[in-house]
């Protein structure tokens, strides 16, 4: 079954890559303006890459008790960064010749995926994380599916590895053991993801101006 794919001016595969840049600029913030605390150490002054997640940054109160500071950044963050892939994931069809309805499986289970991120700050982290993450896992094991089929097979390891380092973040999340080592875990699975990300548009970008 062939599918239909709306062809964007390039220019709008640059979109992606200012929300992308902007979501770092803006979690910057968050973390200078983080009054302090972790769960390792609760009375900490600021934030830590060591020991505090992003999302720590979305609270309402810091875990050392003050009001959080950093939340309007940090939610401003998290909607530039899902509003950026949720483009992104609506126009990756665009890199295969042969539409198919695998395709549009892919393309609204990408975006799902993004719009229950979305949802992260409401105080339901565990579920939404969970729901999200189902989503995201079809949309990605599609994708690397249609990759392999196309000979992409760099970002397709990339991408493997990306989700690989996902689901060992979900793993020590849900065990419990090596708990210590997840925040840094998670902040470098979000930088592999990005550089994945800014990867594909790049490719999709280029396509868009041949």
């Amino acid at each position: 079954m062939n599918v239909k794919t709306d062809f964007p001016k390039p220019y709008v595969l640059l979109l992606p890559l200012v929300g992308m840049g902007l979501f770092v600029f803006l979690y910057i913030l968050a973390a200078i303006n983080y009054p302090g605390g972790s769960w390792n150490f609760t009375d900490q002054n600021g934030f830590s890459f060591r020991h505090n997640y992003l999302c720590d940054l979305l609270d309402h109160y810091a875990i050392n008790g003050e009001l959080n500071t950093a939340r309007f950044f940090a939610q401003a963050a998290l909607g530039a960064l899902c509003i950026s892939i949720i483009l992104l994931w609506f126009f990756l069809p665009i890199l295969f010749s042969t539409k198919s309805t695998n395709l549009i499986i892919m393309r609204w289970f990408g975006v799902l995926s993004l719009i229950t991120t979305l949802s992260l700050a409401s105080g339901t982290h565990d579920i939404i994380v969970r729901i999200a993450g189902v989503f995201g896992a079809i949309a990605l094991i599609i994708f690397f599916v249609e990759l392999y089929k196309i000979q992409h097979y760099k970002l397709l390891m990339l991408g493997i590895f990306c989700l690989i380092i996902f689901c060992a973040n979900y793993y020590i999340y849900e065990i419990g053991s090596y708990i210590k080592l997840l925040p840094v875990l998670q902040k470098i699975t979000f930088i592999c993801f990005i550089l994945w990300f800014v990867l594909l548009d790049i490719l999709l970008y280029r396509k868009l101006k041949l």
